[in-house]
């Protein structure tokens, strides 16, 4: 089939909707989510289906749904995708389409079908995994005992510390400020969307943090900095999501854990785990920085302990 591109299969008003968005203060990775999405269906219609936008249907949506899954799904680039999406990120696709597809409609431009023809596909009902406590808890004590520079192991025990304690995203932790952290351990954010809220760190977490900011002799405003190194240009520049996750899968791997855990794992972890002390699923909602209550239950249905011992505990025929 022919790479080339047709240009009569160009998503009409794109960089238009692009800066509604932008104009509208939408953060920078959302824009970018958006404009990626929609790259990927504009390239879908034009490489794959030679089809104008004014010939998209319910079964173009259909056929495109079916491409997203598939292994010759190419990505907003024209590069072939590495792995097979999951429903989530089917969804998200699906979604930018749907509002940009409202955009159309808001603004009285023609569109050949409704935001409605989107349906979003079925997710796959699957039970969190999350390692016990006593795995989590070795996993981030681990920097101490696997990493021979003292001050790189304070670095990755405070990162991972300070994950499992306020249920961070790591795109939160990896830009986190000196100057948003203060003595009470509470840490002012802005998320997804820039939504602020706070988060809040344990006593223990503080004393780590410390511990590492106390071992650093730079000036850059970042919490979590990259090693120098030989290379000028990384001097004091944040730590990267990347050398993170690479960073806890070796862990992980050096302690024989065999559920798979990552960054987000202990942000999961953290809300799980104060499910089951009791914690209530509104204030864990507030902490993880969620629109909707229905997300934060995506996270907190693994509590099954604490749902087993309050049943035990206070059903009425449970004697």
């Amino acid at each position: 089939m022919s790479s080339k591109k047709d240009p009569q299969s160009s998503l009409p008003y794109l960089d238009d909707y692009l800066l509604y968005i932008q104009a509208n203060n939408y953060s920078d990775e959302t824009l970018y989510n958006y404009e990626r999405d929609l790259k990927t269906f504009e390239n879908f219609l034009s490489v794959e289906l030679h089809i104008p936008f004014s010939h998209v249907s319910k079964r173009t949506i259909e056929q495109y749904k079916a491409y997203l899954y598939s292994s010759d799904r190419k990505t907003a680039e024209g590069n072939a995708g590495e792995k097979r999406l999951s429903s989530g990120s089917v969804n998200r696709t699906l979604s930018s389409l749907r509002k940009y597809i409202s955009y159309l409609i808001d603004m009285d431009y023609e569109s050949p079908i409704t935001p409605g023809s989107i349906k979003l596909i079925r997710m796959e009902k699957k039970h969190g995994q999350v390692s016990e406590l006593e795995d989590l808890i070795k996993l981030i004590e681990s920097p101490m005992l696997f990493e021979s520079d003292k001050t790189v192991a304070l670095r990755n025990r405070a990162v991972l510390e300070l994950l499992f304690a306020t249920g961070m995203r790591i795109s939160e932790l990896i830009k986190l400020k000196r100057t948003q952290l203060d003595t009470s351990g509470r840490i002012f954010i802005e998320g997804k969307g820039r939504k602020q809220r706070f988060v809040y760190l344990t006593e223990r977490a503080m004393q780590h943090v410390q511990h590492y900011l106390d071992a650093r002799d730079d000036e850059s405003p970042f919490v979590f900095v990259a090693m120098r190194g030989s290379n000028a240009s990384q001097k004091n520049k944040h730590i990267s999501a990347n050398y993170i996750q690479m960073k806890i899968k070796k862990y992980r791997e050096l302690l024989g854990m065999n559920i798979p855990t990552s960054a987000h794992s202990l942000r999961h972890g953290f809300a799980t785990y104060l499910a089951e002390q009791g914690a209530n699923p509104a204030a864990i909602q507030i902490l993880l920085g969620h629109e909707s209550l229905d997300t934060t239950t995506k996270y907190v249905h693994a509590s099954d302990k604490y749902a087993e011992s309050t049943h035990k505990q206070f059903h009425p025929l449970k004697e």
